[in-house]
């Protein structure tokens, strides 16, 4: 097993992975930027480094400045977390050449299902379903036209690189092809810095659902059941829930085969996510292969006991599954809340800002995975998330009241704005609660007007009245990032220790 790992990220998953590395008696080194030197993971790993300025370019994504720390510290091995470096080929590449283990699959895996047309090619060749589309990328509005007349209107018109909802329109009529096509295209290259694209068939009233995939180094693949991901805003998920309320137990084996059949089929080694989308009759076509850990992983931990990143750890050090197929079942219901700093009132944008007033909800089937403390700074620059809420109960409708209490019992305020009312309201709503949902759920019932009209007037009091206290109290909380921004102008982070000439700290 390793002595010391290296978490190549922030915020709450950098925290998730310090912990399961605590649990297996490994110590941990986290990252930083300048705007994260008072973050929660600097606090709560065993090491921490400075690795540049705040952009994520020149700190968490400049790959010389995360090496030269993994090896300062004598890190065996280093894990990406997920977004930055967990699904990028060439840093995995530069880990192992490094002499370090990267705990996630082969860079050939991350190749093979990081390019979404090729990906296409090598399921359908290994007997996986996938959408009617393009057999490859396309470069011309007429390619598009001749793809689309064969397989009929709409269509979807995707970046072969995409990812988090970019490069990705919808097109119903033939008369709006070609903006769409110029649009695509264009997104693709200055998000991706690739321009190609495909189509696919568009599944109309479709549900998004993935599968968990783990593998060893010894061959054994397993799949750890479903995850209902169909709750989006803006192609991205907000709520997840296992087991999914839509499939039977019949399409749940037939998709865990077909998913174990798409890892194999690329020699894949360690946590991964295949994702299908399902239309109303059930068929279900491989979307995509996500390569890391998935945002969204504690519900599949909480029907099946399994601690997915411990899990990772252990195969990357070379031991096999702590687990096979036999041993896992689904065992009531997990259902999680994504808390972001973002204002859906003014279509989910960011709203980042000083936590001044921060209470987390506890007690039967709660689990919170956060990486944000009261005083803390949700930064302008990276994702906006501040925790993961996430309830399990007997049965779906346990799971619900219990997000419902949990919901009810947090309580976020400061300068930033939160989509808190906007899960109340989710959870609220009677097709939701009734599992007659699809990735049009937000669109066709969200409005903005319903969360003033839904928030409770006691809870708007008891919002002030914490604001008011916060505010009094303000220089008390401001004290201690104060004092370490202080400190670390001097080249340390803090009052704790300094080790040689490294802007390092251990507790």
């Amino acid at each position: 097993m390793f002595k010391r790992i290296l978490i190549a990220n922030r915020g709450e998953i950098a925290v998730r992975v310090i912990r399961a590395c605590r649990e297996l008696g490994i110590e941990s080194v986290a990252v930083f930027s300048e705007a994260d030197r008072a973050a929660l993971h600097v606090r709560a790993a065993d090491y921490a480094v400075a690795v540049g300025p705040s952009p994520a370019r020149e700190s968490y994504l400049n790959v010389e400045r995360i090496l030269a720390a993994a090896k300062a510290t004598g890190a065996e091995a280093v894990h990406p977390g997920y977004g930055f470096f967990s699904e990028n080929a060439g840093f995995a590449r530069a880990v192992a050449d490094a002499g370090m283990v990267f705990i996630g699959p082969p860079p050939i895996a991350i190749e093979k299902m990081g390019d979404k047309v090729e990906a296409r090619k090598l399921m359908a060749a290994a007997g996986v379903p996938v959408v009617p589309g393009s057999p490859g990328t396309l470069e011309t509005e007429d390619e598009v036209r001749a793809i689309a007349k064969k397989i009929g209107f709409p269509i979807m018109v995707k970046a072969a690189a995409g990812g988090g909802g970019k490069g990705l329109r919808l097109v119903e009529h033939e008369k709006d092809l070609a903006s769409v096509v110029r649009t695509v295209a264009s997104e693709a290259k200055s998000s991706f810095g690739d321009g190609r694209f495909y189509v696919e068939k568009f599944v109309k009233r479709p549900r998004h659902i993935e599968v968990q995939v783990f593998a060893d180094q010894k061959g054994e693949t397993v799949h750890v059941f479903e995850r209902e991901c169909s709750l989006q805003r803006r192609h991205q998920k907000v709520v997840e829930e296992s087991p999914s309320p839509f499939i039977t137990p019949e399409m749940r084996r037939a998709m865990g085969e077909v998913a174990v059949k798409a890892a194999r089929a690329v020699n894949y080694v360690g946590a991964g996510t295949i994702e299908f989308l399902a239309d109303a009759d059930r068929n279900f076509y491989f979307l995509e292969m996500n390569t890391r850990i998935q945002v969204e992983h504690p519900v599949t931990e909480m029907v099946t006991g399994v601690d997915l990143v411990k899990a990772q750890i252990q195969v990357a050090a070379g031991l096999p599954l702590p687990f096979k197929q036999a041993d896992l079942a689904q065992r009531g219901w997990a259902i999680e809340c994504r808390i972001y700093a973002e204002d859906p009132a003014a279509g989910f944008v960011p709203a980042p800002g000083r936590i001044d007033t921060l209470r987390f909800p506890d007690g039967p089937g709660v689990r919170v995975d956060a990486g944000v403390y009261e005083g803390a700074e949700v930064s302008l620059y990276y994702d906006p998330m501040i925790a993961k809420l996430a309830t399990w109960g007997r049965d779906r409708a346990e799971a619900i009241d219990r997000m419902r209490r949990a919901l009810s019992e947090c309580t976020i305020a400061g300068e930033l704005t939160t989509n808190l009312a906007f899960h109340r309201w989710v959870v609220e709503q009677p097709r939701f609660q009734e599992g007659d949902f699809d990735t049009n759920f937000i669109n066709e019932e969200y409005r903005p007007d319903a969360l003033a009209r839904g928030e409770d007037p006691v809870r708007l009091a008891a919002l002030l009245a914490a604001a008011v206290t916060a505010q009094r109290s303000q220089n008390h909380v401001a004290a201690a990032p104060a004092a370490s921004a202080a400190a670390a102008k001097a080249g340390s982070v803090s009052a704790w220790k300094t080790l040689g000439r490294l802007d390092m700290l251990r507790r």
